[in-house]
């Protein structure tokens, strides 16, 4: 049974912050966004977790491994480095979208994502690591089949983004609708979803759904670990399967 530490990440006031003392330019948020989010990713990432960037203001992260005293120093660490605080809550489910509920939670509960006296929070415990298993983390690495071929090499770049678009939507709504599971775009044309235990042929399910929905058609490789990272490496191993075999779901166990 998978047991999900998922942290949701929240800057501090942002709103606010970014028309005060007047707006600031568009260009100098996004590449503060950015930078904010490359850095979590390394520092969740250099602990064994994953970091998902959603609206950018907010972020998902996978966090197996990581203790209280590890998101303390996290939020140090963005402190010395940015003009923005971050605050995290903490949940802890069998079911990933339980566990970010529980997380929005601790953070709603705090006060408003746009209250300046909301600063740093930091609520929700996380896992134990006595309670802590092999099968903690389930990620599925969802991947568009020959997208190079049916998109990049034949539309324009937009278009090609529309298409891929709209594989990702669909996906990340039926997986969450179905199966309580939290879908990411992380680039290119790959998915990856934070999942509950879920069998092959519900992922064969979803794939063709997405491909009925939309058009679009998928594989996907699954990994099972102790953390995000692991999980994820044997995702993708399973992906390769995928497409060396010519099969659509692969599970790396």
């Amino acid at each position: 049974m998978t047991n999900t530490q998922v942290t949701l990440v929240q800057i501090d006031n942002y709103g606010p912050w970014t028309v005060t003392p007047e707006p600031r330019r568009e260009v100098d948020l996004q590449t503060l966004q950015s930078r904010l989010y490359a850095d979590l990713s390394q520092l969740v990432g250099n602990r064994e977790g994953y970091v998902f960037f959603t609206r950018f203001d907010n972020m998902i992260a996978v966090t197996n491994g990581l203790d209280t005293a590890a998101h303390s120093l996290i939020q140090e660490s963005v402190r010395n480095r940015y003009p923005v605080t971050v605050s995290f809550g903490i949940g802890v489910h069998e079911s990933p979208a339980v566990a970010l509920g529980q997380a929005t939670d601790h953070l709603q509960d705090a006060g408003s994502a746009q209250d300046s006296g909301r600063t740093e929070i930091l609520r929700g415990e996380p896992l134990p690591e006595s309670a802590r298993t092999e099968e903690d983390v389930s990620l599925a690495h969802f991947d568009v089949n020959d997208a190079t071929g049916k998109y990049t090499d034949q539309l324009n770049e937009f278009d090609t983004f529309i298409h891929i678009e709209q594989g990702y939507a669909e996906l990340m709504r039926y997986m969450r609708r179905a199966h309580d599971a939290l879908s990411f775009f992380v680039g290119g044309d790959n998915v990856i979803a934070v999942c509950p235990d879920i069998t092959a042929e519900e992922y064969a399910d979803a794939c063709e759904h997405v491909r009925e929905a939309v058009g679009v058609d998928l594989k996907v490789g699954v990994g099972t670990a102790r953390t995000a990272q692991d999980a994820g490496m044997a995702a993708k191993h399973a992906l390769e399967r995928c497409r060396r075999e010519g099969t659509a779901v692969e599970f790396d166990r």
